[in-house]
């Protein structure tokens, strides 16, 4: 496969185990690694950035393959995933580290995410008025690795059975048709 079928998107939208266990089950998802972005501090850790005091939103980075899933179809799922309208917070989580939050690669995904915005409130899914942040991505900063892949490794951890495992049950009910044949993929 060429390279140049392969795209980024970066994305927050609450924890990132969430966004990440929901991801890698889709088709045409290569790669989905957790992460900070969007903030100040150079190199940020999990602690730094937990204090609000960095800027940054827990986020993942995927890496797509555009002939196989587009990043329309990405947002799809993103904005199914999370609650856009809760500034600075996903259910429990709170702080701006929760942030709901577009990090643009390019003007093409800029526009696309105007765009799924305004279809998104002229049909009057949520009561209250989207909140998620659209910016330009400056720097990705891979999270520590005891992150990565977090619910496949950490299945009957409390938040996981809680919060993850109800995203994940929810994307394989509400887009079957995008699953990976495996859903470890």
């Amino acid at each position: 496969m060429s390279s140049t079928q392969h795209e980024l998107a970066t994305l927050g939208g609450g924890c990132f185990w969430c966004l990440e266990a929901a991801f890698a089950q889709v088709a045409g998802i290569e790669k989905v690694v957790s992460g900070y972005a969007g903030g100040h501090a150079p190199h940020p850790t999990y602690e730094q950035v937990c204090t609000g005091r960095t800027g940054h939103a827990e986020v993942v980075q995927i890496t797509f393959d555009r002939e196989a899933i587009s990043f329309r179809d990405i947002l799809d799922i993103f904005f199914a995933l999370h609650d856009p309208t809760t500034l600075n917070r996903q259910g429990a989580d709170v702080g701006e580290q929760y942030r709901s939050i577009i990090l643009y690669h390019s003007d093409e995904q800029r526009r696309v995410a105007e765009e799924v915005i305004r279809e998104l409130h002229a049909a009057g899914i949520w009561p209250d008025p989207i909140v998620t942040e659209i910016a330009p991505l400056i720097d990705f900063f891979p999270a520590e690795e005891y992150h990565q892949h977090y619910f496949q490794r950490n299945p009957h951890q409390p938040y996981c059975q809680l919060v993850v495992a109800p995203k994940v049950k929810k994307i394989r009910q509400r887009f079957s048709y995008r699953l990976k044949q495996s859903p470890d993929g």
